[in-house]
């Protein structure tokens, strides 16, 4: 049996632009579907392994579509269709070559009404790994309860609990997250985070600059053997604490065409190769490889990349021509 891996968190309809340009003056959007969990979960099960996805979505087409593409890329799916509440919106721009505006419609979404009875426990009792991340915190007083009351449950268990801070400061509840990021991480066996992410989870006075220090500071929220705290430091790469162990492993070099997804792609990566076996510095680079890889083409995940895709992407020799 392969690794089984949980995920929770909402999946919203997607429209993005086509070209260049503000919104207020595009003429076309593209449909498709986006969200940081079934981001990781797509990338989880083109590597192979056995994930599911949970969430809410509403009863209508967006929420139709939500569900037909999750399970298409071979991912579980346990979604309740709630007649109460619609899908989240997700609409993606790019104003210039360099930037990248998202803006949500998700206040209130089916998703936002996650509870605990979506996550059974013979669920969570029956994974290897449960992943949850700051975002889903973000919809709704209920849905931050529900991310807590799962990690409480599934550490219960004995299973790995992983944690993506994963912020989304256009979300974020005027009190602050702090509190609650930091105790999800002291909980999480594995923690994951830009640098100004790990900032909000250590001391107040901590450089948001300094990985290595970073590291060291969201370790000691627990020093229980085996926790993995992973800054995900973008084109520079990625760099691990693992029982006092740092690895680091530069990024690559890769034409950049939306970089959106790129982090969900890293984790996803990094599991790959946590739950098979890899090492380190193993789980680094294809971390570091799924992001880059993500990058190179538009899209939340639909770059993620199956094994062959990856071989190919390692071997610099290799024919940019698959034939």
């Amino acid at each position: 049996m392969s690794p089984r891996v949980v995920t929770a968190g909402e999946t919203m309809a997607l429209l993005r632009s086509e070209g260049l340009g503000s919104l207020a003056h595009a003429h076309e959007l593209t449909l498709g579907i986006g969200g940081a969990e079934s981001n990781l979960a797509i990338g989880l099960a083109r590597a192979g392994l056995d994930v599911t996805w949970v969430s809410r979505v509403g009863a209508d087409p967006l929420g139709e579509r939500v569900l037909r593409e999750i399970r298409s890329e071979g991912v579980q799916v346990r979604a309740a269709i709630d007649d109460a509440a619609p899908t989240g919106l997700m609409i993606k721009a790019r104003p210039t070559s360099m930037t990248t505006t998202v803006q949500y419609y998700r206040a209130g979404s089916a998703a936002s009404r996650l509870s605990p009875a979506d996550l059974p426990d013979a669920l969570l009792e029956a994974a290897d790994l449960l992943h949850v991340g700051g975002v889903t915190t973000l919809l709704s007083p209920e849905a931050a309860a529900t991310v807590e009351d799962a990690v409480r449950r599934a550490r219960a268990a004995g299973t790995t609990v992983s944690f993506d801070v994963n912020h989304r400061p256009s979300l974020a509840p005027p009190g602050g997250v702090r509190d609650l990021y930091t105790r999800l991480a002291a909980e999480a066996d594995l923690v994951f985070g830009g640098l100004e992410e790990l900032a909000l989870i250590a001391p107040e006075d901590a450089d948001p600059q300094d990985a290595e220090a970073l590291l060291h500071a969201v370790a000691d929220l627990d020093r229980r053997p085996g926790r993995e705290i992973v800054a995900k430091l973008g084109a520079e790469g990625a760099m691990s604490l693992v029982d006092g162990v740092l690895t680091r492993h530069d990024g690559f070099a890769v034409p950049v065409v939306d970089t959106v997804g790129a982090g969900d792609a890293f984790v996803a990566g990094y599991l790959a190769a946590r739950l098979t076996g890899g090492d380190a510095q193993a789980r680094l680079l294809r971390g570091n490889a799924h992001g880059a890889m993500l990058c190179m083409s538009p899209g939340d995940w639909e770059s993620a990349p199956r094994p062959a895709d990856l071989d190919r992407f390692l071997r610099p020799d290799a024919d940019p021509v698959h034939r």
